[in-house]
């Protein structure tokens, strides 16, 4: 089990264009890409919301960086069976067991489509939060759904900039995870690898359509076109809390 896990954690680091990989290849691309733009900027201690086998644990951990203690957070009962380690802590999705001001850092990959009040979990993050500590998040905005029936939403950039802002957290950053050709490969590579059909098709199939997934995933694109008409996979942001931020009323003892 625990070698599953390790196979699953490179496929997130190492994320490779091959027919088994066609619906994941430029979603995880796309993400660690906007993680490691980032990662200069990390320090202290920093906390995965919605952690699961915490495949990005080692961008902190095995690196001559400031980032000091790293801390997976996930419900006790996700949905997903974890093949990894238990989270660090656990939360119940709406309250994060920390004191405020406690964090310099969150991050959140591909969990904000899973919260049916993200406002309130970004308040959360904006409570534990130290004044000037950052946000980092991801959410998808082309993709099946997923962990039915905990699927929530398929937020836009405008919809999580006016959350964020009344958390209390300033967009310092906000692109799209990928343009038209993105989404196009996106969709052939849910289609081939997804679609209810024969292995006898879907092999062949998944060779034919490689080639083309990697073209259209590696085709330039305008990060910050959010105009009429825009295609997008997905957005990602980085998240400020103002010095002196605005007070939360709950302020649950760290464990």
């Amino acid at each position: 089990m625990w070698e599953d896990a390790n196979i699953q954690r490179d496929a997130f680091l190492d994320a490779t264009c091959v027919p088994e990989t066609l619906d994941m290849y430029h979603i995880r691309r796309s993400i660690l890409d906007a993680l490691r733009s980032i990662l200069p900027l990390m320090k202290g201690t920093v906390l995965d919301l919605g952690c699961g086998d915490m495949p990005y644990r080692s961008l902190f951990e095995n690196r001559d960086a400031p980032v000091t203690r790293y801390l997976g957070l996930d419900l006790a009962d996700a949905s997903v069976p974890r093949t990894g380690p238990a989270p660090d802590l656990t939360w119940d999705g709406s309250t994060i067991p920390m004191k405020r001001e406690s964090i310099d850092w969150a991050i959140a990959t591909e969990v904000l489509e899973h919260c049916p009040d993200r406002e309130a979990v970004m308040r959360e993050v904006a409570r534990v939060l130290k004044p000037g500590g950052r946000f980092f998040a991801t959410a998808p905005f082309l993709w099946p759904l997923h962990e039915v029936p905990h699927d929530e939403a398929r937020p836009t950039p405008f919809a999580l900039r006016r959350e964020l802002a009344a958390a209390g957290l300033t967009v310092e950053r906000m692109e799209s995870l990928g343009g038209w050709d993105q989404s196009l490969a996106q969709m052939i590579g849910l289609w081939v690898r997804r679609r209810p059909m024969q292995s006898r098709y879907r092999v062949p199939l998944g060779w034919l359509a490689a080639p083309l997934v990697r073209l259209l995933a590696h085709r330039p694109w305008d990060p910050e076109g959010f105009g009429e008409s825009q295609m997008l996979t997905g957005t990602w942001f980085l998240a400020r809390k103002a010095r002196g931020g605005p007070e939360t009323t709950a302020q649950p003892d760290a464990p």
